[in-house]
């Protein structure tokens, strides 16, 4: 066996900050529409954030990702590839062989498994901060203490968190460890078919682009295979990607959700079935230059890493 590999690592770490920074725009965009108040659709979350926040408003939030997300992508190419190498290795004693269906599954939900105890706090501060400056919806307020102010009101939120480090810190103090973790069991759910919904389908299209020359793969096709695989993925996984948004954003103002079914439920009795595909569009669009870039990093580190 050729064992345990590094540089599938280093390679994953290295997309995941090119895709991030090309990603994080309209991963912005996505969160208002999933988890917000009063956009009517996806270009006109667009001008009202940069209307009321400028440019800077879609960058909101992209320290700790650029940080953190990088890690995450290190973490789930390394254990993707380590682990179909692992598998590919234990039943047939070799490992350059064409793609195997039940290899590409095995691995692509290991690696959405493991990435859910790294991506759901990452993912988590990451909606706190980029909900900041929302319109908070307020009602039951009395007025002066004893007259009930019956309408529906819009009220501008007010910046809680002044980065990152802070973030984490409120949500330690008023929820405890465990409060990182809001919304893992929705990213379970969103992440291992998304991640066998992203690595499958881009392994197939390169194997079909360049059947046994994956090393000298066209740069064009990588980046073709790994846009379409983006898109695919993240389309299918928009309706756990609202409720793990949803469930994440709750407690910023306030917690009115008990947990996936009840979020689910609420959602539902509110919005419509309609909300589960908030932000598709977006996330359609999205996955492709994200996914395209992060795929087009990675195999031109993995090759440079491995020629010297």
């Amino acid at each position: 066996m050729n064992g345990f590999k590094v540089d599938d690592f280093v390679a994953g770490w290295i997309g995941g900050a090119a895709s991030t920074v090309v990603g994080h725009p309209l991963d912005t965009v996505k969160t208002r529409l999933q988890a917000g108040k009063g956009y009517k659709n996806t270009f006109h979350c667009i001008l009202t954030v940069y209307r009321k926040e400028n440019v800077s408003g879609f960058f909101k939030g992209l320290s700790f990702p650029l940080a953190s997300i990088t890690l995450y992508n290190s973490v789930v190419f390394g254990v993707y590839s380590n682990m179909q190498r692992l598998i590919r290795e234990s039943r047939t004693g070799t490992e350059r062989r064409g793609p195997d269906l039940v290899e590409l599954v095995l691995s692509s939900i290991a690696a959405g498994f493991i990435s859910v105890g790294i991506g759901a706090p990452v993912d988590l501060v990451k909606i706190r901060l980029q909900m900041q400056a929302q319109p908070v919806l307020t009602e039951n307020l009395n007025l002066a203490g004893n007259v009930p102010l019956r309408s529906v009101e819009l009220r501008e939120q007010q910046p809680v968190f002044r980065g990152p480090v802070q973030c984490i810190s409120i949500i330690v103090q008023s929820e405890g460890i465990p409060g990182l973790y809001r919304g893992a069991g929705a990213m379970v759910l969103r992440d291992v078919p998304g991640y066998t919904l992203y690595f499958v389908p881009y392994t197939l299209l390169c194997d079909w682009l360049s059947p046994g020359e994956r090393a000298t793969l066209n740069p064009f096709y990588i980046c073709l295979a790994g846009g379409v695989a983006g898109s695919i993925s993240w389309v299918t996984a928009t309706p756990a990607d609202v409720v793990k948004s949803r469930l994440q954003a709750d407690s910023v103002y306030q917690r009115k959700y008990k947990g996936i079914v009840h979020c689910i439920l609420q959602s539902y009795k509110t919005d419509g079935l309609q909300v589960f595909f908030r932000g598709v569009t977006v996330n359609a669009i999205r996955g492709f230059p994200m996914s395209a870039t992060m795929f087009l990093a990675y195999e031109l580190s993995l090759k440079f890493f491995r020629g010297l």
